[in-house]
């Protein structure tokens, strides 16, 4: 997920952290300086989801207008082994062979 704060409140003519911070203590949410700057410069580490209700209120917004989905980034099962067949068909090299024994354990290097 991406977080878009500050897009949002821009579009709503908000363009500085305090005016929102301020907009939302107006509302009952009271935001440390700290935790401010980190919803309005990046990624919240944490968020409860009734101060999402607050920013929505104010912002006169939609949850999804905050958090957009990023679903490229979702590692799915398999993904690294596609990959690296792709590697292979690409002409990037062959995969490393590694020689075992009927009972499944390693050789001894040689």
């Amino acid at each position: 997920m991406r977080w878009n704060l500050r897009l949002t409140a821009a579009n709503k003519g908000i363009w500085k952290a305090s005016e929102l911070q301020r907009s939302l203590a107006e509302h009952g949410l009271v935001i440390s300086a700290g935790k401010m700057s980190g919803l309005w410069s990046g990624q919240p580490v944490s968020l409860k989801l009734e101060d999402l209700d607050v920013i929505c209120v104010v912002l006169g917004c939609e949850v999804g207008d905050l958090l957009i989905p990023e679903p490229e980034n979702v590692h799915r099962p398999g993904q690294a082994e596609e990959a690296e067949r792709a590697a292979v068909g690409a002409g990037t090299g062959a995969p490393k062979v590694i020689p075992k024994r009927r009972d499944g354990r390693s050789l001894p290097p040689e």
